[in-house]
């Protein structure tokens, strides 16, 4: 294992020497005409950026703590990341510059003078220069929006108003407004202030119910500790009712024992206690107002892609469930609502899911709503129906993985429902 990891590190290191000395190449050739007497400090500044890295590699090795540490794993990495994925977009601009040199030198050395009478020497060194800055432009392209979606886009929290009708709701829920989070990261959010401005931005909308749909934590409930006071503060006089999502159950991680993982998500089921919120795990609740009743059913994660658990049980949650007009399910995955809920339980008048994120990534305005989470998940983000069904898919109101988001920003959902 030691031995795996030396090799993995000098590898990347290895990796990201190579993709910088590549890369100069362009950055020198736009450098050249204006700071040709400076080339020498440029090239320093440059290259201390692969000798930073380098070093943070290293040092993973020699301080262990750092693999495990959220902030470094998080931040750090992910910069790393989007500066690299920047780099080899220019080296494959560099690549495209070199295969026509190289094919012009090929072609100059079977018939030179054929290639001399073509008056094509500026041309070339015309292209070259071209190449170079067409290639460091569209490199910076997604430097500057990947890391600008870390630094603005991870907590510019957006509440989405949606109407939602509903076929035979009592007259006693018209106008009800009810709230929906969803995959909160606890362990991602590094920013208390700005989290707390998120729900204070909820609770201005002063909601008569609030749901939460999974993801509460990315895998250890200590994650949850530190935000605990603040999530505590979301309050509904219908009460605040929540789910698990695939990450709470801390399938992501090696545990120490059987017992150990048990113990975790014993914990998390406290962590919702504890913040006054009603955790459903494939049962039900029948909320009340003026002697008129509505159904709420909330299931374990269950997932239809890749190897996401099937946990969730609607038969189970529905056990013993009084005759209700209207019934409102939480489930995490919003491929349940495809395989399972418009398929087999008709009378779920409206689900409501997560678990996409949006990607993080994509385009959302008046005329475009894209993102690479759709070639996935068809229902990726918002409102859709199923004859007289409904799912709502939020977008997340934390992030995972790269510590930010692009175009797809995190979400709060404001319901207003009402009969029709």
């Amino acid at each position: 294992m030691l031995e795996f990891k030396i090799k993995l590190i000098l590898s990347i290191i290895s990796f990201i020497w190579l993709v910088d000395a590549y890369s100069w190449q362009a950055i020198k050739t736009m450098l050249q005409r204006k700071f040709s007497h400076h080339l020498k400090t440029w090239r320093i500044i440059y290259f201390a950026v692969p000798t930073l890295v380098s070093l943070l590699f290293l040092a993973t090795f020699f301080i262990p703590t750092l693999e495990t540490n959220m902030v470094y794993r998080t931040y750090v990495s992910s910069l790393i990341f989007v500066i690299y994925l920047s780099k080899f977009l220019l080296c494959i601009f560099l690549l495209a510059d070199d295969t026509i040199r190289g094919i012009r030198w090929i072609y100059l050395k079977l018939k030179p003078k054929q290639l001399a009478n073509t008056g094509d020497h500026t041309k070339s060194i015309s292209r070259a220069r071209f190449l170079s800055q067409a290639g460091t432009l569209t490199a910076g392209v997604p430097l500057v929006m990947l890391t600008k979606g870390i630094f603005k886009g991870a907590y510019d929290y957006r509440i989405h108003r949606v109407p939602l009708y509903l076929k035979n709701l009592p007259t006693a829920f018209e106008g009800l407004k009810l709230i929906q989070f969803s995959d909160i990261h606890t362990g991602s959010l590094f920013d208390k202030d700005s989290v707390h401005k998120g729900i204070q931005l909820a609770m201005n909308e002063k909601p008569d119910i609030i749901f939460f749909t999974g993801d509460f934590v990315n895998n250890h409930t200590d994650e949850a500790y530190p935000l605990m006071d603040h999530f505590a503060q979301l309050k509904a006089p219908m009460g605040v009712y929540s789910i698990f999502g695939n990450h709470d159950y801390g399938d992501y991680i090696a545990w120490a024992s059987k017992e150990a993982k048990e113990q975790n998500l014993k914990d998390l089921v406290q962590v919702h206690k504890d913040m006054g919120w009603n955790l459903l795990r494939n049962e039900h609740v029948i909320v009340e107002k003026s002697g008129q009743k509505l159904g709420l059913l909330g299931v374990e994660n269950w997932g239809d892609k890749g190897r996401f658990q099937k946990f969730g049980d609607i038969d189970k949650a529905k056990m013993g469930m009084q005759d209700v007009a209207v019934k409102l399910l939480l489930s995490h995955d919003p491929s349940h609502f495809d395989t399972v809920v418009s398929k087999k339980h008709k009378d779920i008048a409206a689900t409501f899911s997560g678990h996409t994120h949006g990607f993080q990534f994509g385009i959302e305005n008046s005329f475009i709503k894209w993102s690479p989470s759709q070639y996935i998940y068809p229902r990726w983000a918002g409102l859709y129906k199923e004859g007289e069904q409904q799912l709502y898919v939020n977008r997340g109101f934390g992030f995972l993985g790269y510590p930010g988001r692009v175009g797809i920003l995190p979400e709060i959902t404001v319901f207003e429902r009402k009969r029709g």
